[in-house]
């Protein structure tokens, strides 16, 4: 599998075609356009569209909005409607278009199917075709076999690999960029490299179906590292054990990897469907996943760990608890909230009777049509407590770590009770105010009692620093 710079490429504007402008296709539009390529924004919504043109994001990803300015300014980034006849293809058209899941745990391909009918209507001539999306292993061979039969097309998978909340460190300094193509399609190969010119980073070369499948690989790896350490932490509280010092003493060892905290499970986009199409993939090709199909169960769990907390506290009466839920989005710097673990813990304690109150920087709106009608939306921390008698955390977001606890404390009731589902809160201060405190994985398991300060043997805790 050969390596090398894309930073090395013969550098050259290219006329790049995006389809597809949700997340991925955004960052890459305006990603291609910063570094001096013609790029044209293409999608069905038409909301979007005119949103994009005035230089304004519909979604939330920090620094990502100027980039966008500056390219609409500029006049080499700009957006239209598929209909549109400025929609036009350049020298690369990248494929960028959602991939729901559906049932059973596969893939939906249908805003594929719809992008690449949209671009053989197009009568393409020497067009590099690159699938950004990400599309379960084989895809892009049935894609070169069915679809592009005939077409003056050439194929090539540029899996992504940027993270919400950080897309466009992601985008500007990858870790890598891995591309699926025929290693005899030099020309190809070239226009991808000459895209990506000015990137400084290891540059993959492989096959189509082996770069889909590195970024399932990925996504079901890293999900399984998180649902392991969530493993752990419940046998930390159930022995009484440290899930923060296990954590970091295993990042100190060069076979595990860098530190990953225990939680309440992972969420969004990518993780969820991702686990659980390659799972699909192999329940249709007769191939065993145990493991997969457990690291789907333990996520699963980890998201009621709160619900289960608040029940053993308050001695199953969770009906007309009133209860703070602190961060909507599956992870903080992102309005995200699909998968996010904040919406089936709302509507199991909305189901159980509790009253909710929730708080968002970000998300709120986005969650809005997607929670109960009962749950009250707050303004900030402190407005989303008062009155309550427990708390949840489940965004770290800054707005809520280093939010004004001792307001929060002193506007809710009795017991006080904050069960923090990301360790992102310092264990021995939130005592000392006079919280009732459980993180995941601290020590205190079925058996567990309310830590006091008073004659408490506490660790010195120290604040999450997590991407």
């Amino acid at each position: 599998m050969p390596v090398e710079s894309a930073a090395q490429a013969r550098s050259r504007t290219l006329k790049i075609t995006v389809i597809g402008l949700g997340h991925v296709g955004i960052m890459a539009a305006a990603g291609f356009a910063s570094v001096g390529h013609d790029v044209l924004g293409v999608d069905i919504e038409p909301s979007r569209i005119l949103s994009l043109q005035r230089g304004e994001l519909f979604l939330y990803e920090p620094g990502l909005q100027p980039m966008v300015q500056a390219g609409v300014r500029k006049g080499n980034l700009r957006f239209a409607h598929l209909d549109d006849a400025a929609a036009v293809l350049g020298d690369v058209a990248i494929i960028a278009a959602g991939t729901p899941p559906v049932s059973g745990g596969n893939a939906d391909l249908r805003q594929i199917r719809s992008a690449l009918d949209w671009i053989k209507s197009k009568q393409p001539r020497g067009l590099v075709l690159v699938m950004k999306s990400t599309v379960p292993p084989g895809t892009g061979r049935r894609i070169i076999k069915d679809d592009l039969r005939g077409a003056d097309v050439s194929y090539v998978a540029v899996p992504e690999f940027i993270r919400e909340g950080s897309a466009v460190a992601d985008w500007s300094f990858p870790e890598r960029v891995v591309v699926g193509a025929d290693p005899n399609d030099l020309r190809s190969l070239d226009l991808v490299k000459q895209a990506h010119a000015g990137i400084a980073a290891p540059f993959i070369v492989t096959d189509v179906t082996s770069a889909e499948m590195i970024k399932y690989a990925s996504n079901a790896f890293l999900a399984t590292r998180i649902s392991f350490i969530n493993e752990i932490a419940a046998l930390c509280d159930s022995l009484g054990a440290s899930v923060d010092d296990v954590g970091e003493a295993l990042a100190m060892d060069s076979r595990t990897g860098d530190r990953i905290f225990a939680g309440v499970g992972y969420g969004g986009s990518c993780f969820p469907k991702d686990v659980r199409a390659l799972n699909h993939i192999a329940l249709t090709s007769g191939v065993g996943v145990e493991l997969l199909r457990s690291v789907i169960n333990v996520n699963n769990r980890q998201r009621l760990l709160p619900l289960y907390a608040l029940r053993r506290r308050f001695n199953g009466a969770v009906s007309r608890l009133r209860v703070a839920v602190l961060g909507l989005a599956f992870k903080p710097n992102t309005d995200d909230v699909r998968e996010a673990p904040s919406l089936d813990l709302i509507d199991a304690l909305v189901n159980e009777g509790a009253e909710v109150w929730a708080y968002d920087p970000q998300a709120s709106g986005a969650a809005r049509e997607r929670l109960p009608e009962s749950v009250r939306l707050a303004a900030d921390p402190v407005e989303a407590a008062k009155q309550a008698q427990a708390a949840v955390l489940l965004t770290e977001w800054d707005e809520i770590v280093t939010a004004d606890w001792e307001s929060i404390a002193e506007g809710m009731r009795p017991p006080k009770f904050v069960f923090d589902g990301r360790n992102a809160l310092n264990k021995s201060r939130m005592l000392g105010l006079g919280f009732e405190y459980l993180g995941v994985g601290r020590g205190g398991g079925a058996e567990w009692s309310i830590e006091r300060e008073s004659g408490a043997s506490l660790n010195v805790e120290k604040y999450k620093e997590e991407d």
